[in-house]
């Protein structure tokens, strides 16, 4: 198909996938005569995927090269898609309090991962998060939030169970990869959507409404 049939099947407009072509986010079509590209079913992919990379999971062009270059490159590990991933996505923010207040929160993460026995290297920017937001729960003096700390890791658990036994099941490596990125970046605003949810269905049996 040409740039404005993939246009058409992908819903994307041509200036854009033009631009996805010059940042390398898309491959080049096959040359035909008369020196026209023909794109393929597999551009149709890459086009979705990137638009679902940007529109659901939030992320910049750049970010969305680095993932990409990631998932193309052979031999990198799942284990490293995925670490690539979380860095990429992951935005750091400065601390939000106090020198004594940070370092309590500090302590707090390093004592919820040796409890939950996670194998979790230290650079990895979702500490730091975690740490900024006890610090900030702590300031506003949100204890009962701080102490479902252990629930809360207890349900991450099994949605990373579940995250990576999807993973597991995809046959391929690139297929894998991209299962991982997806898995990750969809996955948050997919569960952030079931918690709401969740949220309103446990909220009506505790607090129900009053009835008329």
């Amino acid at each position: 198909m040409r740039v404005s049939e993939l246009s058409r099947v992908t819903g994307v407009p041509v200036a854009t996938i033009k631009y996805y072509l010059r940042e390398g986010l898309l491959p080049s079509g096959e040359l035909s005569p008369p020196n026209r590209a023909r794109y393929g079913d597999a551009h149709a992919h890459r086009v979705a995927l990137i638009r679902s990379l940007t529109d659901v999971g939030g992320m910049s062009i750049a970010d969305v090269r680095t993932v990409l270059q990631v998932i193309d490159t052979p031999g990198i590990p799942i284990h490293d898609v995925l670490g690539a991933t979380v860095q990429a996505i992951t935005a750091a923010r400065p601390g939000a309090g106090t020198g004594g207040e940070q370092r309590d929160a500090a302590r707090m993460v390093d004592d919820l991962i040796a409890r939950r026995g996670w194998q979790v290297h230290r650079t990895n920017p979702s500490r730091a998060i975690a740490e900024d937001v006890l610090a900030r729960l702590d300031r506003l003096g949100q204890q009962r939030v701080i102490e479902a700390l252990d629930a809360y890791a207890a349900a991450a658990d099994l949605i990373a169970e579940a995250d990576l036994a999807v993973v597991a099941a995809v046959e391929g490596r690139d297929a894998r990869a991209e299962t991982a990125v997806l898995g990750t970046l969809l996955g948050d605003v997919l569960i952030a959507a079931l918690r709401r949810l969740a949220q309103e269905h446990i909220s009506a049996k505790q607090f129900p409404p009053p009835t008329e």
